[in-house]
């Protein structure tokens, strides 16, 4: 029997050795990051409380109207990037076309809207639309403020998403006699969102936190409830302490899944 065949059985113990350290040693650093966590959380609420300037009784019975308004914060959100993402498809198209008319116009509204502020194109549409005899309710139009600035970012997203996939399967497809709309649409368009699925999801936490900007219109999201109800109150700081924490927990749960989904996705790469 050759040296290498007799080593042959222990082969699967070193291997499971190895694997078992590894889950150790992940289980280990997973517990020792939750502990820091832990440790400086407890050590600012700690800070806050000792400070005495922090009304419990405030946090206590204000806390769950403010965190209602989250309700509304998302239903804002999801709205908004599902008009993003439409108003990026169109803006892509138009980028990738050939039509100098349309790839202008997709230009031009890309270069405009990542060439001024969120916060002015949000007053353009409550205060100036209004002028040219265009009114919207404040809820739709923040929708449509938001979803119109982040469409323009998107539209890069999907323009390099539909550049990325391979043409040969294109041309592929158009030799088996497809029409090009439909190579588009069964071919290009499936795999374009397949690549750009996790960089709409990033986007999609960002907007949580930026739809905090449509309370300037009045919108009953959750800034406003917290900053109306603590400046009425008398207690601006633990009202924004609520929402900050709120808009921090969505975050964190939302960035988990957004995870989840990028290691699928470069797990189907593979």
């Amino acid at each position: 029997m050759s040296a290498a065949a007799s080593l042959q059985p222990g082969v699967p113990g070193i291997v499971e050795q190895v694997a078992t350290a590894r889950r150790r040693s992940r289980v280990r650093w997973r517990l020792q990051f939750a502990l820091t966590w832990a440790v400086l959380l407890g050590l600012l609420g700690f800070a806050l409380w000792a400070s005495g300037n922090i009304n419990l009784d405030f946090i206590a019975s204000a806390g769950p109207y403010i965190v209602q308004g989250a309700w509304l914060t998302l239903l804002i959100c999801i709205s908004s990037i599902a008009l993003a993402v439409v108003l990026a498809l169109i803006g892509a198209l138009g980028r990738l076309s050939s039509n100098p008319v349309l790839n202008g116009i997709a230009s031009l509204y890309v270069s405009l809207v990542r060439g001024t502020p969120l916060l002015v194109q949000i007053f353009f549409v409550y205060l100036a639309l209004p002028q040219l005899g265009l009114t919207l309710p404040v809820v739709l139009g923040g929708i449509v403020a938001l979803g119109f600035n982040y469409g323009a970012y998107m539209t890069e997203i999907f323009r390099a998403g539909i550049q990325a996939v391979p043409r040969g399967q294109a041309e592929a497809a158009e030799a088996l006699g497809m029409p090009q709309r439909l190579v588009f649409r069964r071919v290009v368009l499936p795999q374009a969102f397949r690549i750009v699925i996790p960089a709409i999801g990033n986007d999609f936490i960002a907007m949580i936190k930026d739809s905090s900007l449509v309370y300037v219109l009045g919108v009953q999201e959750l800034l406003w409830r917290a900053s109306t109800l603590g400046r009425r109150e008398l207690a601006s700081l633990e009202g924004l302490l609520i929402a900050a924490a709120v808009y921090w927990g969505m975050t964190i749960v939302f960035s988990f899944f957004q995870e989840r989904l990028e290691r699928r996705m470069a797990r189907g790469d593979r």
